[in-house]
């Protein structure tokens, strides 16, 4: 009898610190979910929240819903921000759609980057509340302000998407290259996004008490980790080559100069092109109403001019039906530092802040012989002038005149219009003839075409080699961003149109690039090292739901009889679950709990 009672006493002793430490732990553990469900819920103390039973589901089916919902809400604005931050490309392009169609300049493009992050910075932050409420095992309820929330970013983004895809579609071509540069690292993010929700996937899936309910967790989660696990399979990359197969650095041509350093189309524009070591210089080309072809890239004079001020009547009339003794009275800088194009413009000296303010209008004859003295190429779209305009139909014959006059080594001329090609031809045969659209190698040789001048959205490796197997090169326009530019490198480009040479210049080697034993390397690590901490975080999960204890309190058996009246006793006493929800939420409750604990021990 003295053996059994002693028996009992020290299984009662060794439960008992077991509680007692698991109940501590348990109210230590409550101030980081009650964090957690106070963010998501507005739920703070521990008596409004409810934690998952085994076989139950995260939350009542309303707030499964909006849970979905947020899930939905989370992926449209991560495409979102993906698709605008590629996007940072053709940015200036952007305002000046905006421009031509409110009639007033304004960065448009990063005042939509920033509400863009924020919303999804909020998004981001309310799915991580979700998941880590879900890995602690309590129920998800969504406060009704976050609801309202999540709600209005869903309807902004559909919105968005669809006004964007419906008046800028093209620029989904810029977020399909980028694939062909990020795929690999959105892949590995993919890989630790998934691996990390293993964690809340397993917790319920054990706890599930159906296999059908199993079924209905695992089921999903398995299929996208398999989608991932062999994408790699179908991912095609011009940067990813073996060593040695990369071809030469393409060349890099100003677009209207150096634009993010000097006013565009003006003469110190084109001389910062040349000093960053530019190796070509494009521009747009207007005739004046009484013959004199000058540079300017918009059909009115309100955005890059004075004209406002010194012409107000001109405002909004076209360029080319002011003669040159009013264009060349006007500034062409001032607006520069008033209204910066772009977003991310450089640090400019004080010299250069005071030269820019004093730009001219240039003449397409001073920008020839600038660029003849340098040696640089030059490459220029000739806009036709408008009806009633003296050179409405001679336009092309006023130009070849000029650029006579300038004497411009004829090899240095790209000659990029259509119109009138074999007379241009048969005048000046040392003229590089180029073209602004794709065409079949047979009808370009028979043109005598030597280079392709494409918008980079029509970028291919293929079609790139196709053409240079035939001596005819290619350009790509416009092209500002490392990524870009690096894609247009393992591309084949022999130049690309730049708005950032003095960027570009720098880079010693295409971002990126990787041989594809690197890149498979990474590939199956990534995937093995994914699967195996999935497999272990399953594992711990099930181990956990079970009972089981790597750490015995004792490796005695007590007597079965003993153990089920100690069993009976301890379940009519105390319930941890239960104790833990009736815990007071003041921390002076606390020493209360601990001497209760302790009491009993003594």
């Amino acid at each position: 009898m003295g053996s059994s009672s002693t028996t009992l006493r020290r299984l009662k002793l060794g439960k008992l610190k077991i509680v007692r430490r698991r109940l501590l732990q348990h109210y230590e553990h409550q101030p980081f979910i009650s964090l957690l469900a106070g963010l998501y819920s507005c739920r703070w103390k521990r008596y409004q929240r409810q934690k998952t039973e085994p076989g139950q589901c995260c939350c009542k089916w309303k707030e499964s819903v909006f849970f979905f919902l947020l899930v939905a809400a989370f992926c449209l604005s991560l495409v979102f921000l993906y698709f605008w931050g590629e996007a940072k490309n053709d940015y200036n392009d952007f305002d000046w759609y905006s421009y031509r169609g409110l009639g007033y300049w304004f960065l448009w493009s990063l005042l939509i980057l920033v509400v863009v992050a924020v919303l999804f910075t909020y998004i981001a932050m309310l799915v991580v509340l979700a998941v880590c409420l879900l890995s602690e095992g309590q129920q998800l309820y969504l406060h009704w302000s976050h609801k309202g929330g999540m709600l209005f970013i869903l309807i902004f983004v559909i919105g968005a998407l669809a006004v964007l895809s419906n008046l800028w579609g093209e620029e989904w071509a810029a977020v399909r290259l980028s694939f062909h540069v990020t795929a690999p690292y959105l892949h590995l993010g993919s890989l630790v996004v998934m691996t990390l929700l293993a964690w809340p996937v397993a917790l319920y899936f054990v706890r599930m008490n159906t296999k059908l309910s199993q079924l209905v967790i695992l089921s999903p989660y398995i299929a996208v980790l398999l989608v991932l696990y062999f994408l790699p399979l179908g991912m095609y990359s011009p940067c990813i080559r073996e060593k040695g197969t990369l071809g030469a650095k393409p060349l890099l041509i100003g677009h209207r100069g150096s634009p993010t350093f000097a006013p565009e189309n003006t003469k110190m524009s084109f001389e910062k092109t040349i000093e960053f070591e530019g190796d070509g210089l494009e521009t747009d080309v207007t005739i004046s109403y009484d013959g004199v072809p000058f540079l300017m890239h918009d059909s009115t004079l309100k955005r890059t001019t004075n004209v406002e001020d010194v012409f107000p009547n001109f405002t909004n009339f076209n360029a080319a039906l002011l003669p040159w003794d009013m264009l060349e009275n006007l500034n062409a800088g001032t607006w520069f530092m008033q209204k910066p194009p772009f977003s991310y413009m450089e640090s400019l000296s004080d010299e250069d802040r005071q030269t820019s303010m004093n730009q001219s209008i240039y003449k397409l004859i001073d920008y020839l012989r600038l660029a003849d003295r340098a040696n640089k190429t030059v490459i220029f779209d000739l806009y036709r002038p408008p009806q009633d305009h003296p050179y409405r139909d001679t336009w092309i014959n006023r130009t070849l005149d000029v650029i006579s006059e300038a004497a411009i080594d004829p090899k240095l001329v790209l000659w990029l219009s259509n119109d009138m090609r074999a007379v241009v031809q048969a005048l000046h045969p040392g003229f590089q003839q180029t073209l602004g659209f794709k065409a079949s190698i047979e009808e370009l040789v028979s043109n005598h075409i030597v280079k392709l001048n494409l918008p980079y959205s029509e970028m291919s490796q293929e079609d790139i080699s196709a053409y240079a197997a035939a001596n005819i090169t290619t350009n790509l326009y416009v092209i500002s961003e490392p990524w870009l530019f690096s894609l247009a490198w393992c591309s084949g480009a022999y130049s690309v149109t730049t708005n950032s040479v003095h960027a570009l210049k720098k880079m010693g080697a295409p971002m990126f690039l990787m041989t594809p034993t690197q890149y498979n390397l990474m590939w199956i690590l990534t995937d093995t090292v994914s699967a195996l901490l999935i497999t272990l975080i399953f594992v711990l999960h099930w181990w956990r739901e079970r009972g089981f204890s790597c750490c015995p309190e004792s490796n005695e058996v007590p007597d079965s009889g003993l153990y089920n009246t100690f069993k009976t006793e301890m379940d009519m006493s105390i319930s941890e679950e239960s104790y833990g929800r009736s815990l007071p939420t003041t921390p002076s409750a606390r020493p209360n709990a601990e001497n209760m604990g302790s009491g009993e021990i003594a």
